[in-house]
């Protein structure tokens, strides 16, 4: 028993953290907790020195002090502010009534505003909560098909995972080893091709449904003309100058990533100001919540570290190197077999957990069968998008289902009875879009350059890295081995036959 328990360790370890996760503990516990204890079982057989465990304390100080990781609580703390700043409000209210006269417009409106946020926020439940108190309540009202209205806005809040400045993003660059600056580049056209899949299900859906997302009347549309058109640019300003200020700084290389978050965070809390919204009650709320996230995110690194080096000191991480190179097709194989996993493990895991867990694993395998670590982390990260759309357990139906209408209500304009929004219309209106996701996965599959064309900087593989030394000829061998000249000096007689060398010298130097 014993020797079977030597020799499997790793897949027992392994397999115990995934019994642990669907028990519903946990996970920063759960990841500590069998650190421990399996590094115990490990010194006890002899598999781990003890002294393993004293480069536990550097690792997570390591953690603390590690400066990509500020960005985390500065773009939460931006999103934060920018929800309760008006200008999500500004943006649905102004770009709902320039799409109105169409059909679908609000859902186009949503999809829009909500690569706007994406963009500004990087905060999922901050889109979805703000798209879901404003828009869903108008929706409703001009008989949007509910299902069709409840995926849009959980759909287009999860834009913030994937469009930069994306918290993901940051954690992946990190997990992976790579710099932030290249995941946010080479994940912008994947996001704006993701909108545009959203865009286009909402018009194939007006073609074949035309009641399902009616034009809004013209009552509802109030602003006309120059006047709207003045509207649009008046509210489009803030987000775009927000935009350049956290991104475009990043993207020409004045501001690293934690600089640009810091920056944005000073914007909103200005936004927030001028809006006239920023109050003492709002300051607060927001602290909170950043801590509380900040503090979340570093107890899952420090559960995973922990984790971490326990699985490799138990050589965890070449059996799951063997396991996955081992796999028929290569890289296809491999990108096929991670991509099934990921899909299924975001059932149950959030992005942070997915991130923590399986990313470590995973990158020094792809490194290995020459996969780009920055296209495989935007891969995983449209992948891992699907963790908040999944039905039962995806996070942006959560916060939808908090916003949405539980039971039936008096319409504050057209005052009718409106009938309210069952789980189950949440829960399918979320299928097409994870459907959608799926297909974008395929999508970064097929055209890597959608991701790889965006990085400017030339990347140098240090394993590849050769370093030739010229073959020298006798001749270069014997001017190396020849005493040293050091400067031209006195110009020396011609010799005469039969003299000595030392008379050469004496004429030289004038000796006798």
């Amino acid at each position: 028993m014993s020797a079977w328990i030597v020799a499997n360790i790793a897949p027992i370890m392994f397999l115990g953290l995934i019994v642990f996760l669907l028990l519903g503990f946990p996970v920063s516990f759960a990841l500590a907790a069998l650190g421990l204890s399996f590094g115990l079982i490990g010194i006890h057989f002899g598999l781990l020195n003890e002294a393993l465990f004293q480069a536990l304390p550097e690792r997570i100080f390591g953690i603390m002090s590690n400066d990509t990781l500020l960005a985390v609580p500065f773009f939460t703390f931006m999103g934060l502010i920018l929800e309760r700043s008006g200008m999500a409000e500004d943006l649905l209210d102004t770009i709902g009534q320039l799409f109105g006269p169409i059909r679908g417009g609000l859902a186009y409106a949503v999809v829009f505003v909500g690569a706007l946020l994406a963009a500004t926020t990087g905060v999922v439940a901050a889109s979805v909560i703000s798209m879901g108190l404003i828009s869903l309540p108008i929706m409703l009202r001009y008989g949007y098909d509910r299902r069709l209205a409840t995926g849009v806005i959980a759909a287009s809040g999860t834009l913030a995972q994937i469009i930069p400045p994306s918290l993901v993003l940051i954690v992946l660059a990190d997990q992976l080893g790579r710099s932030v600056g290249d995941m946010y580049a080479g994940a912008i056209f994947p996001g704006l091709v993701l909108t545009a899949l959203y865009a286009a299900y909402v018009l194939g859906a007006t073609i074949l449904y035309p009641n399902a997302a009616p034009a809004l009347p013209p009552e509802a549309r109030p602003l006309r003309g120059w006047k709207l058109m003045g509207r649009v640019l008046f509210v489009l300003i803030p987000p775009l100058a927000l935009i350049f200020l956290v991104l475009g700084t990043i993207f020409i290389g004045v501001a690293t990533p934690t600089e640009g978050g810091a920056m944005g965070a000073t914007g909103a809390l200005v936004l927030a100001l001028i809006n006239r919204r920023l109050t003492w009650s709002l300051l607060r709320q927001a602290m909170n919540s950043t801590a509380k996230l900040t503090t979340f995110v570093v107890f899952i690194l420090v559960g995973s570290t922990v984790f971490s080096l326990t699985f490799r000191g138990v050589n965890g991480d070449l059996w799951i190197e063997h396991l996955l190179t081992s796999l028929p097709g290569g890289q296809v194989g491999f990108l096929i077999v991670v991509n099934v996993l990921t899909f299924f493990l975001a059932f149950f895991l959030d992005f942070f957990e997915l991130a923590f867990i399986i990313v470590p694993l995973l990158g020094p395998v792809a490194e290995k069968l020459g996969v780009d670590l920055i296209w495989f982390g935007v891969l995983l990260g449209v992948n891992m998008q699907t963790s908040f759309m999944h039905p039962p357990f995806g996070y942006a139906l959560f916060y939808l289902r908090s916003v949405a209408p539980d039971r039936e209500y008096v319409d504050k304009i057209t005052r009718k009875m409106t009938a309210p929004i069952t789980t189950g219309q949440i829960y399918w209106g979320a299928v097409p879009f994870v459907i959608i996701q799926v297909i974008m996965v395929a999508i970064v599959i097929l055209f890597p350059r959608l991701v790889t064309g965006n990085l400017e900087k030339l990347t140098v593989d240090p394993s590849k890295v050769k370093i030739e030394l010229p073959v020298e000829t006798p001749e270069q061998e014997q001017q190396e081995t020849a005493p040293p000249n050091f400067g031209p000096g006195p110009a020396a007689p011609e010799k005469k036959s039969g003299e000595s060398s030392a008379d050469d010298l004496q004429k030289q130097f004038g000796g006798k």
